[in-house]
């Protein structure tokens, strides 16, 4: 049994470690859908060995069972409380690196993999390597919504042109990008230290932002990848003609805080691209305003902007 993290329930499940520490995977759960999670948990059995951290759902002992009967469930860690995407993603992180595996997936609940998932992002990092004299921090798929089968570009936010899908040099198959969203991503944990983890004050939106223009910053590669496909939808479901043709997400009020707060404190950090900001700033401005004026919750959305907004300053 390895020892449980703070604030984390005894009860985990540990089962023994794969003969070759290649990849693991971590999957973040907050109240699941049951039928979503299980048939990523039964893709990701199929191929690596993978662990499950909770945040504080008050229905994960009822499925508990369900989720340890995978083969290649390590571990379930059940956090006593919500403590943000961002720590438990650490927490898998810390839980990989102490078991020396290679790579870490890391997962959101409710998305969808392609075939031969893991191996292919496996075989796409280790080729990128090549094309990269920096060194890679991680590789993502291409995501696909299954809502309207769109495809997202890969981005490079600081370009005129070319902002989209730019062929790593000497591939075909791989591109450059300066941001690579948490589900599906492929990180390279060698390369962790330097880094640095998950911004655990930013609590859940944009962390994966944050810890990719800080990456950038320092040199490392992010790639993105043909090779594999994972299925996810960013954001709700929504009319907003913006979110359907994939320019913005769509989100709760309780999550605007967050999103609010956490992109006005990336204006500020030095190591964010001035593209990323000039764009995002446009893109934020229209969104606020289509909600205030078009939500039937517009009060609650303007509670949330302008609190995150005045919260920002007090994020470190």
């Amino acid at each position: 049994m390895t020892s449980t993290p703070d604030n984390a329930s005894k009860g985990s499940s540990t089962r023994k470690p794969a003969a070759q520490n290649v990849s693991c995977a971590v999957v973040v759960t907050y109240r699941p859908e049951l039928t979503a999670l299980l048939k990523l948990l039964g893709q990701l059995n199929k191929e690596t060995d993978f662990v499950v951290i909770d945040n504080g759902s008050e229905e994960i002992e009822r499925l508990e069972e369900s989720i340890t009967v995978y083969q290649r469930c390590r571990e379930l860690i059940r956090l006593d409380n919500n403590q943000g995407l961002a720590r438990a993603l650490n927490i898998g992180i810390q839980w990989a690196q102490e078991r020396s595996f290679e790579y870490l997936f890391l997962f959101d609940q409710d998305s969808s993999l392609c075939d031969l998932f893991i191996s292919r992002m496996v075989r796409a990092g280790r080729d990128a390597e090549q094309f990269s004299w920096r060194g890679i921090a991680a590789v993502g798929p291409r995501i696909i919504n299954p809502q309207t089968l769109r495809q997202t570009p890969f981005k490079l936010f600081n370009r005129l042109w070319l902002r989209s899908d730019r062929h790593l040099a000497g591939s075909d198959s791989h591109y450059l990008a300066d941001f690579l969203i948490t589900s599906g991503t492929l990180l390279v944990l060698k390369h962790i230290q330097a880094i640095g983890p998950m911004k655990e004050s930013y609590f859940i939106d944009n962390v994966d932002l944050e810890w990719c223009f800080r990456a950038k910053s320092l040199g490392y590669d992010l790639v993105g990848t043909d090779a594999a496909v994972l299925y996810h939808a960013i954001g709700e479901r929504s009319l907003n003609p913006l979110v359907r043709a994939g320019i913005m997400a769509q989100h709760n009020p309780s999550r605007t805080y967050y999103s609010s707060r956490n992109r006005i404190h990336l204006y500020g950090v030095p190591y964010s691209p001035l593209g990323w900001k000039l764009r995002d700033m446009i893109r934020f401005t229209i969104k606020a305003s289509w909600l205030l004026l078009t939500s039937n919750e517009r009060r609650q959305y303007w509670q949330n902007i302008r609190s995150g907004i005045r919260d920002a300053k007090t994020l470190s």
